[in-house]
């Protein structure tokens, strides 16, 4: 059974990065702790910490990848939470085992270093949902 140890983050597209990291920090008054680059998934990432948990800004380096697609479609909010589990590979085997739609079929390497897979929104109640290991 997936066991979920907590919410590793709640991912929020933007359309620019710089004024919602101001908002977060001269607003909320969070402190960007990471910016991040992910070529392979078109996306510049900044990162917050609440608690145990995380906000991670996405803001889309190419209007053809999937934040920038969002983005057009839906505009700027929330795009997925991300729950960190124990092994991600393992963890989509036991979604998929259990007819869940599967974006990812293998983890791969996301931002932070972590191993991320992602789980289709048709499958669960049209949030896009990921999973994150170490």
């Amino acid at each position: 059974m997936i066991k979920p140890t907590h919410i590793e983050h709640i991912g929020i597209a933007v359309s620019n990065l710089n004024e919602a990291i101001a908002y977060y920090e001269e607003v909320l008054g969070l402190k960007c702790y990471a910016i991040e680059e992910v070529p392979d998934q078109k996306v510049k990432t900044a990162f917050f910490k609440i608690g145990d948990t995380k906000i991670e800004l996405l803001e889309s380096t190419d209007p053809e990848g999937p934040i920038g697609k969002f983005i057009e479609k839906k505009g700027q909010g929330i795009h997925h939470i991300a729950f960190a589990v124990e092994n991600t590979d393992e963890a989509l085997k036991q979604a998929e085992s259990k007819g869940i739609q599967l974006i990812d079929k293998q983890a791969r390497k996301g931002a932070e270093n972590l191993m991320i897979g992602f789980l289709h929104p048709k499958s669960t109640f049209g949030v896009l949902t990921e999973f994150c290991s170490k």
